[in-house]
Order: structure tokens, then sequence, then C-alpha cells
């Protein structure tokens, strides 16, 4: 639904949506619940989207059941294991939630070598995706738009999640605070990298907050301004 078609009750919600960051697993993975802002009378939706899934990913579904949450979309920013280590286990206990992943990287929930978790002690595989993303796809939670953004570099099939009613952009590992991800894995490309963040992520207002899939939230202009990898 776009906003030229919401209803007047619909308008009266609050843009901003509720994000819980939670930091899991031996790489200190960001993973999030997504949920929409309270309407005017304070209520909040109980749907929610789910993003990353490192280890440890019971912290997490405990949450969504002490708040009695329902999970809409299982959304990946990208595949390697760390982001996709739980999973399995969440798609288990969530059947109904759609996985979501980019068309570069439908094959590398079911490959441990290019998830990267094939020369571990412990392959790490999850179940196969359910809608694959393009750049430019809108997702919509609780008639609230986000707009998927092809970021690849950091791997192939990078995405970020982009809600411009409230200048918020899930980033996964493109952009760190101060860093960007890493480019010496397979699939990887600096250069690809530094094109992503530079004609996408820095192309949107200084003031979009970057939650990234590592390490603390940051902001468009900071980065664009400090960050010593890819300035602006």
């Amino acid at each position: 639904m776009t906003e030229h078609t919401k209803t007047e009750g619909e308008r009266a919600r609050i843009t901003a949506p509720r994000i819980e960051a939670f930091c899991l697993g031996p790489y200190q993975t960001n993973c999030y619940i997504v949920r929409p802002g309270e309407n005017g009378e304070g209520e909040s939706d109980t749907r929610c989207w789910l993003v990353d899934f490192s280890f440890d990913i019971e912290t997490v579904l405990n949450r969504v059941a002490e708040v009695g949450l329902v999970p809409e979309a299982l959304v990946l920013t990208h595949a390697h294991v760390d982001h996709i280590a739980g999973l399995s286990e969440t798609k288990r206990r969530f059947p109904d939630a759609p996985i979501m992943i980019h068309e570069a990287e439908k094959d590398w929930l079911t490959d441990a070598n290019l998830n990267l978790s094939g020369f571990s002690p412990t392959p790490v595989t999850a179940p196969e995706t359910d809608r694959l993303l393009a750049y430019g796809d809108e997702l919509e939670l609780c008639g609230e738009v986000w707009r998927v953004l092809h970021t690849p570099g950091h791997s192939p099939g990078s995405v970020s999640l982009y809600h411009a009613a409230s200048a918020t952009c899930i980033c996964g590992d493109a952009v760190f605070n101060g860093s960007i991800g890493r480019t010496d894995f397979p699939g990887c490309s600096f250069a690809e990298l530094e094109k992503s963040i530079r004609t996408k992520l820095y192309a949107l207002p200084d003031e979009t907050v970057l939650l990234p899939g590592h390490g603390p939230a940051t902001t468009v202009g900071d980065e664009r301004r400090t960050n010593p990898f890819v300035s602006g």
C-alpha cells in the first residue's frame, strides 16, 4: 500500500518503527526484530519481521514469545554463516513465515561452502528460500513500506532495507560505524562495495540511521564525513 492510498486511520500511525537489536554469537552479529510503531491510539500491531539469524538465536525467539509477536517474514541481509546459523531453528518455530533473500544468494543457504561454514567443525545449512528479493522491491509491514537496496561487495547478494518515512536503514555488513564489510572472502569485491556505499547508502539523507550487521548504529552523514575506508 503506497502513501497516497492509505486511509485516514492508517495515516495516524507513528511511522517510526520499533527495532530491537540483539548482538549474538561468536562474531557478535546484530539480529533485529522489526515492529511497526504505535498507532494514534497508543496500540501496536503484533506482527513483526526478524532480520538475520546468528548463533544463539534463542535470545531473539524468547523475546518474540515474551512480547507475543507474530513474525511475518524472515529477512536476510546476506547469507554468510553468522547471519544464517539460527535460521533453521527460527523456521522450525515459525514455519509460515517466508524466508527472503536476494536472488544472487539463493543457493547459499543450502551450500556450506558458499556460506563460509564448510571448513568449520560444524558446517551450517538452512532451509531454502521462499521468496527472492531484487533491487527496488518494496516490502510492507503493517502498511509501512521498506525498500530493498541491493548493496553487493561484501557478498554478491547483500541487501539493505530502507524505511524512508523514519530515515532508517538496516544495512547488513555493507558499512559499519567507522568501517566497512570485509572484502577478502570469495565473492567479495572492494570496488563493488565502494560503489554500493557511494551510490546506494550515501545517496540517502544524512540523517538516515544505519543499523549494521556488527557494531553500533551510525548515520549516513557521519559515515560520509568520517569513514576512513569510503568517505563522501
